[in-house]
């Protein structure tokens, strides 16, 4: 699926049909869809790259956004935004910017539009060689400073609930989970004990990343066999020192 891009415009326009043709031209194979999700989703196992390109004079169709926003983060699909500021504005009041690839002001230098594909579509192959860390926090000013912290070292995916995290980890494999303890719904011990109970997840390793330090809520989830319990307030360097620990223990085991 290397390479598979589907490009989202409602009109043909000329920049549009041009954009397909360069891309054909540098080996992408290209699937074209109206901003649709119905449309959009039966493209869902076959393109790993989505390009929405805004049509001036066009509203954007949200439900679209909110597609590629869960598409980006439950699948980790590589999304890229084609449009103007104001565009770009509306569009990421719902699709975080963490998430895109690129956004492109339109009009755009064609040449430079290929060469960024080509250089995240490589980076994209050094990134699926790196251990995946998964995060699940309902606090999203957390997750987003987590995920700082780790980018450039694993590959990073972020989700806000229990519920979410289940849904992700039913389409993909994480080689480490970060859980939260308290989150609405489904807490953190809650989907420990799920994910111990299903074979296909049972052998993922957890830790536990809270700012609960209490030793009750400590024997709570050390009962269940975490692989760890970090504290929140010990910082990036504290995190990446007992991911790097527990990969390089893994890596000697094997």
């Amino acid at each position: 699926m290397d390479n598979n891009v589907l490009i989202i415009s409602e009109k043909d326009t000329f920049l549009a049909m041009t954009l397909q043709k360069n891309l054909i031209n540098n080996d992408f194979k290209v699937y074209h869809s109206i901003p649709n999700v119905q449309k959009i989703s039966e493209f869902r196992e076959i393109v790993n790259i989505y390009i929405f390109y805004m049509d001036e004079g066009t509203a954007i169709d949200m439900d679209t956004v909110v597609y590629l926003k869960d598409m980006s983060i439950e699948e980790d699909i590589m999304v890229i935004l084609i449009g103007s500021n104001d565009e770009f504005r509306e569009a990421t009041k719902i699709l975080p910017k963490e998430n895109l690839a690129a956004f492109f002001l339109r009009p755009f230098d064609m040449k430079q539009f290929i060469d960024k594909m080509k250089f995240l579509t490589d980076k994209q192959e050094i990134e699926n060689r790196k251990n995946r860390v998964l995060i699940v926090d309902d606090d999203v000013t957390f997750l987003k400073m987590a995920y700082t912290w780790l980018k450039d070292k694993y590959r990073v995916s972020i989700v806000n609930s229990g519920v979410q995290a289940i849904t992700w980890l039913a389409k993909n494999k994480a080689d480490v989970v970060l859980l939260d303890y308290e989150m609405p719904v489904v807490d953190g011990p809650a989907l420990l004990e799920m994910l111990k109970s299903e074979t296909d997840t049972d052998s993922i390793p957890v830790f536990f990343l809270t700012g609960k330090s209490d030793l009750k809520s400590v024997q709570k989830v050390m009962d269940l066999k975490p692989q760890g319990y970090l504290l929140k307030a010990s910082g990036k360097y504290s995190l990446l020192q007992e991911l790097d620990k527990f990969f390089m223990t893994r890596k000697a085991m094997k």
